[in-house]
């Protein structure tokens, strides 16, 4: 038993424990192209997904601040396979493969969605999928494909918005607001919605006390 904080004696302490587990060391593990390559991980994990060119990887290098740790490329569909790195012992970080992408073969989207699929729905020990939004312009049919999967699957999933200092204040509560409105019918959903910025640095820290909430427990 703890003694109860006050709200924001809590955040800090979340938003504490959130720095000191993304400031641990972060490697990389695995690299799966087929469903037979998925590793048999013992952390918990935390998937991020995205429409191609979302800003997925520059999202995961500013969280464990680093500049290299995701690829991250001007041209949509780079992450071609589904990477896992592991984050101070504690926690699975997965990178998984652009969807959406239409420059790509037919037949390479289809590998990569059953390959994202399969993962999405046979892995016990995934604790949320983090399915980043870019904040300009709103959930896509692809990311509703995404979610419907999830929703079926019942595996917990939360809107993060990208780039939302490239959005004026006007825009980013209109897609805010729609958003939140169809979050509410979908079972499976996180009610919280994440806003974040990988260049200037806002929203990271929030995040990070989130997701680290998410993490194997240690003991003292």
């Amino acid at each position: 038993m703890t003694d109860t904080l006050d709200p924001e004696e809590a955040k800090a302490a979340q938003i504490e424990r959130g720095r000191l587990l993304f400031a641990q060391s972060c490697i990389f593990v695995a690299g799966a192209a087929t469903e037979e390559m998925l590793p048999d991980l013992a952390l918990n994990e935390v998937a991020f997904a995205g429409r191609s060119n979302v800003g997925k990887s520059s999202l995961i290098n500013a969280l464990t601040n680093r500049n290299t740790l995701a690829r991250t490329s001007n041209t949509p569909g780079r992450t071609q396979q589904i990477n896992f790195f592991e984050l101070g012992g504690r926690l699975s970080l997965v990178d998984l493969p652009g969807h959406g992408y239409a420059k790509a073969s037919k037949e390479k989207i289809d590998i990569w969605t059953d390959l994202v699929n399969s993962y999405l729905k046979g892995r016990p020990k995934l604790r949320r999928v983090c399915l980043l939004v870019d904040a300009r312009h709103g959930l896509k049919v692809t990311d509703r494909e995404v979610m419907d999967m999830l929703d079926g699957s019942a595996v917990n999933y939360q809107i993060v918005l990208t780039k939302v200092d490239k959005s004026n204040q006007d825009e980013l509560k209109s897609v805010l607001e729609k958003t939140k409105t169809e979050l509410a019918k979908r079972p499976a959903a996180h009610p919280d919605i994440g806003l974040t910025s990988a260049t200037k640095g806002y929203g990271i820290e929030d995040l990070r006390a989130e997701l680290a909430s998410l993490a194997e427990e240690i003991g003292e």
